[in-house]
């Protein structure tokens, strides 16, 4: 895993990032900076590139050209998401993907099992190590799913059976458990009523203040001014504004292109 860097230095730079799709650029020359222990925003309209960036991010896409930087270390446009997740990237996705027919706490005991120490044999042979790490995953996960807030009795309920909210959460824990320096979140509160948006608001900046710095798409324009500590404005592929909630929602471009009446 990469090693962490101090509180407000650069933890993940994107220079001259471009992705095309045929004949249609997705991402023209996008650069951010995204500081370790802050929390910040990606928005813009429909089609603006923010999905093709952050899976460019993450791995799911491979950027054309441009260069990446993760905790001071350069990182291949062409590694793949399974390599991401072990330098310490984390994400979910805009629609729910878990394990539907595991429970709760194998869904996050799967993941926390990318930091398995134990190799293939010591499993099959069941050694003493191999039981001991398994207790410590299991462990890990209940601290898990009790830190997002899921409530006591979860961790043996199938993932299906959980509401709409607890399996948002459920798949926050599922990326935590891979113990990221980066937590990706992709439309996180999408579907949530205004409680569980303000419950979503306050784990998040738990997270943020344990240490992890957290990278959020979200359609929700309060949500992110209110919650985010810089946001960076996409649109037709191109990154038009970055700075402070209060400077981007100031932006003649920004209001332009975007927000409109909520601006204000």
């Amino acid at each position: 895993m990469t090693e962490s860097v101090a509180q407000g230095q650069p933890l993940l730079q994107l220079r001259g990032i471009s992705k095309r799709f045929g004949g249609v650029r997705a991402l023209s020359d996008v650069a951010l900076s995204i500081p370790a222990g802050s929390i910040y925003g990606l928005i813009g309209p429909n089609g603006a590139g923010k999905t093709t960036l952050f899976n460019v991010i993450t791995g799911l896409y491979q950027a054309d050209s441009g260069e990446r930087e993760f905790a001071g270390t350069a990182m291949r446009l062409n590694l793949k998401a399974s390599e991401i997740v072990r330098r310490g990237i984390a994400r979910t996705f805009q629609n729910i993907r878990l394990f539907h027919f595991m429970t709760a706490l194998e869904n996050v005991m799967v993941a926390r099992h990318t930091r398995s120490r134990v190799g293939l044999l010591g499993a099959l042979l069941n050694t003493r190590a191999a039981r001991a790490e398994e207790a410590a995953i299991r462990a890990r996960a209940q601290e898990l799913l009790a830190y997002v807030g899921l409530p006591a009795g979860t961790a043996g309920r199938l993932a299906s059976e959980l509401s709409y909210g607890d399996q948002r959460r459920l798949e926050i824990a599922r990326a935590l458990a891979t113990e990221p320096l980066l937590l990706a979140l992709d439309e996180p509160a999408a579907g949530m009523n205004p409680t569980e948006t303000e419950a979503l608001k306050a784990l998040l900046e738990r997270i943020r203040n344990d240490g992890i710095t957290v990278l959020l798409i979200e359609h929700d324009v309060k949500l992110i001014m209110g919650l985010c500590d810089r946001v960076a404005v996409l649109d037709f592929g191109q990154r038009i504004a970055e700075g402070t909630p209060d400077e981007v929602r100031s932006d003649p471009r920004v209001i332009a292109a975007y927000l409109g009446g909520e601006a204000g």
